[in-house]
């Protein structure tokens, strides 16, 4: 239960990191930087009846529909809530809090703020294995019919977007979106990459027991245990490997140091887990 809250609460917040990014730094410049919200800016500036939120509502229920007859219900229930939701909030930004002007006047400033805010928000939303619709079910439907990389479908889908933003809003406009586009594919990675990473670590210490007693009892991890011999001393020695996450890691390097301060360790960073203790491959 504790967990859905979480996974409630953290979606709920990507969201609103992702409606505020475009609403008061990408929209009022017309920077359509792929996805359904890109798409949406381009459509209303040609139609300019309804607002980029229904607009981005009407594009999410349709390739939604075209998802559920074409893949089934793969994409998943938490996908569709962060899809309408980023839409339905910016309606009411735009009831609450109208802006039709550029807050700085500097394109370039809003762009990187715009990315980082709504880039941060969505790499929240996607580690929650959920996403905020768009170009991503486009891509879902191209790998499953003509498997075509997922990566690669997103690219395809914004450039198309892109492209039509060049006959929307003139060149300049379209180059600052399509910079926006690889800044933020490569700000998600990241983010996401930072959330998830834990600390593998190898530990060959005279106590090894008393550690590994402590990763078990303290830390609720279990470790493996390898029997090595040591090339200069000819000795047997215990090789223990735990992967723990990087609060754990500050605690457990503090304890083998009270325990062993000649204790030989290594540490790596590892970026996906799966498994007792940490995410399920279920999940």
């Amino acid at each position: 239960m504790k967990t859905k809250i979480k996974e409630f609460v953290l979606i709920n917040i990507g969201m609103f990191m992702v409606s505020a990014g475009l609403y008061f730094f990408l929209m009022p410049n017309n920077l359509a930087t792929g996805g359904a919200n890109g798409l949406a800016i381009v459509i209303n500036k040609f139609t300019g009846r309804l607002s980029v939120g229904w607009i981005m509502i009407i594009i999410n229920l349709i390739l939604f529909a075209m998802a559920f007859i074409a893949i089934g219900k793969s994409f998943g229930g938490k996908s569709v809530y962060a899809s309408f939701g980023v839409g339905g909030i910016i309606i009411v930004f735009q009831k609450f809090i109208p802006i039709n002007n550029s807050i700085t006047g500097d394109i370039l400033l809003e762009l990187i703020f715009g990315i980082l805010i709504s880039g941060i928000g969505t790499a929240i939303v996607f580690n929650q294995n959920a996403s905020t619709g768009g170009t991503d079910i486009l891509a879902k439907i191209l790998n499953e019919f003509f498997y075509i990389n997922l990566g690669k479908g997103v690219l395809m889908c914004d450039l198309i977007i892109i492209l039509m933003a060049v006959f929307a809003f003139g060149v300049k406009l379209s180059l600052y979106a399509m910079l926006g586009v690889i800044i933020n594919g490569f700000l998600i990675d990241h983010i996401i990459d930072g959330i998830n990473v834990c600390k593998e670590v190898t530990i060959i210490s005279k106590n090894s027991d008393k550690i590994r007693k402590y990763i078990r009892e303290e830390l609720d991890k279990t470790s493996t245990v390898y029997n090595g011999v040591g090339d200069f001393s000819d000795e047997n020695k215990e090789v223990v490997v735990v992967i723990v996450g990087r609060s754990e890691f500050i605690i457990l390097k503090r304890f083998i140091r009270f325990v062993d301060k000649d204790a030989f360790v290594t540490v790596n960073n590892i970026y996906e887990v799966f498994g007792y203790g940490f995410k399920s491959l279920t999940h």
